[in-house]
């Protein structure tokens, strides 16, 4: 079994009455490249007559976020003209590139009527030769995503965002090889993966608590893997979901500042001049 080396519990960071923990990036951890940042929304109930998510129009340059919308719902919009609003269930892929401006925002109906509300977003990082790609964006709901039944255990189902598992395909197609999955776990359920020593692994405890390989974790946690060949061996000690990915790090620098994520404190500041002359699109209400 692959050797644990450290866990990484959420920081509270409230975003107005939006309840938000992070566990990366912390003063522990920077990042699992190419995985660089978590902020876990919720779970919360909201009233009826709210605002809603707080994400108005704001720019993006060289990565990508993946959105899991576990409970409420997410209205997209972004300067390459894309428009959706995608529920309970579904994922949102979006591949900022060479720049775009979007928002992420709660639906008028979801604004209207309240409910629960728990949402991740999950920023992935593009390599220097894909960072002044094309943006794009897909989102996709619940029935449009492959899930499965583990076949070893009726008690794991596997909604598998991307890469491939067991001859199952994922539902995006990636710039990078990445696997990228939502694992929901009933009580007692087990699951077991093999990953290359070569590839970084992100394992997030969204809900419950689990057992991998021999140490307990609870939910909101980051689980840190040690590189070396062998298997995650995991079991829900009650009702559960994670989100486990893997992928090769692209072992270059990584300079972040804000909404942009590049190689170099000059390309950095080429974003912000882009992004004040207008070179990410235009915002249209």
């Amino acid at each position: 079994m692959k050797t644990i080396k450290q866990i990484h519990p959420g920081e509270f960071r409230p975003i107005a009455d939006l309840i938000t923990y992070s566990p990366m990036p912390t003063q522990r951890l920077q990042y699992l490249d190419p995985f660089l940042f978590l902020n876990h929304h919720g779970h919360q109930t909201y009233a009826k007559g709210n605002n809603g998510l707080p994400f108005g129009p704001h720019p993006h340059r060289g990565m990508e976020t993946v959105t899991f919308i576990l409970e409420g719902d997410i209205s997209h919009k972004d300067s390459s003209g894309h428009e959706s609003v995608i529920e309970a269930g579904g994922v949102q892929w979006m591949t900022a590139g060479k720049g775009l401006i979007h928002a992420e925002v709660s639906s008028d109906q979801f604004k209207k009527e309240g409910g629960p509300l728990e949402i991740l977003q999950l920023w992935v990082n593009l390599p220097a030769k894909h960072k002044m790609t094309a943006p794009k964006y897909i989102g996709l709901q619940k029935e449009e995503i492959n899930t499965f039944t583990y076949p070893e255990d009726e008690k794991v189902t596997i909604q598998l965002i991307a890469g491939e598992w067991n001859g199952e395909k994922g539902a995006f197609e990636t710039l990078n090889p990445i696997f990228l999955s939502t694992i929901h776990m009933n009580e007692g359920g087990k699951f077991t993966k093999e990953v290359p020593s070569s590839e970084n692994i992100f394992f997030y405890v969204v809900r419950g608590t689990v057992n991998v390989n021999g140490t307990e974790v609870g939910f909101r946690n980051l689980v840190e893997f040690a590189n070396q060949d062998g298997t995650l061996e995991v079991s829900a000690s009650e009702d559960a979901v994670i989100i486990l990915g893997h992928a090769k790090p692209f072992m270059e620098p990584i300079v972040a500042q804000g909404p942009f994520v590049m190689n170099s404190q000059q390309e950095i500041m080429q974003a912000y001049q882009d992004y004040q002359q207008g070179k990410f699109g235009h915002w249209v209400d």
